[in-house]
């Protein structure tokens, strides 16, 4: 498939038959570019997260556009419209309410059919809550893991969890405001409570804040503070000599210390089997 340059010169005008994956503001409307308001001004249509929440940038642009409704609940629907609209020469913007359209939104679907179809795909990049976050973090950001909003579903998160506790790249993820207290103690859980980590929050806003040092510590600061707005949670990575063999008589101990606690003796064997990627009866006959 032959896919079409855009032209070179300053802010082209749309190209006929072109899907633009545009990137828009985080918080602050100020980081949208030059070239993606020159698209979002000039396509053909622009297909939106939330027409609310477009026409927010409209406002602040001065600037009018055809919109249609793109969100999880319609996208099956939508797609095949917006590909014949591809099909007659339209061009089509996409955007999504904050960031990078097909992170964590149905516009992946939508660019796989659009490519599947032939049309081409012009990408105008933007702010990323996942990326702003890493780089602002001081966590190792070289090589990391993003993993979105974790599945609800019990053993589904639970497998997460534990893969995010036996990584040794930076993890990335996302939450809301009423689940990030249960999350927090989940990776406590699964993690330590030293493990290094970062709660980032009102990213570009004039509130923006970044919490960290340690999954204690972050604890300990929400048991005190209202939680608000989205947030993205960046998490260090294990030291690859921690992820060796386990000395049996350090494990020894900690099993004795679960046990005084009140746990029984199989489930603070399986805990332990679980944090430490190991056999449940690797633990239960060190007693």
């Amino acid at each position: 498939m032959n896919i079409k340059q855009p032209s070179s010169h300053k802010n082209p005008e749309p190209e006929s038959s072109v899907l633009y994956i545009v990137g828009t503001p985080i918080g602050n409307l100020s980081d949208l570019s030059s070239r993606a308001i020159n698209i979002l001004k000039n396509v053909s249509l622009i297909a939106c997260e939330d027409t609310r929440q477009t026409k927010k940038i409209m406002n602040k642009f001065e600037f009018t556009n055809n919109l249609i409704s793109f969100n999880k609940h319609n996208s099956l629907k939508k797609i095949p419209r917006i590909i014949n609209d591809l099909n007659s020469g339209k061009s089509v913007a996409l955007v999504s309410d904050a960031g990078m359209p097909s992170i964590c939104d149905p516009g992946e679907d939508l660019v796989k059919n659009v490519r599947s179809n032939g049309s081409n795909i012009i990408c105008i990049p933007g702010p990323c809550a996942a990326l702003t976050a890493l780089v602002s973090s001081g966590l190792p950001s070289s090589k990391f893991i993003f993993e979105g909003f974790l599945p609800k579903k019990k053993s589904q998160r639970e497998k997460i969890l534990f893969e995010i506790s036996k990584n040794e790249k930076t993890t990335i993820i996302y939450e809301s405001p009423h689940r990030l207290k249960k999350l927090l103690n989940e990776l406590k859980i699964y993690c330590g409570g030293e493990r290094e980590i970062q709660v980032s929050r009102e990213l570009t806003k004039k509130f923006e804040e970044h919490i960290g040092n340690d999954i204690n510590n972050v604890i300990k600061t929400f048991q005190e503070k209202e939680v608000i707005g989205e947030l993205t949670i960046v998490i260090k990575g294990i030291k690859k000599e921690s992820n060796l063999l386990i000395n049996k008589s350090d494990l020894k101990k900690e099993l004795n210390e679960l046990i005084k606690a009140g746990l029984s003796l199989s489930a603070a064997s399986k805990y332990l089997a679980k944090k430490h990627g190991i056999k449940k009866s690797e633990t239960y006959n060190l007693n």
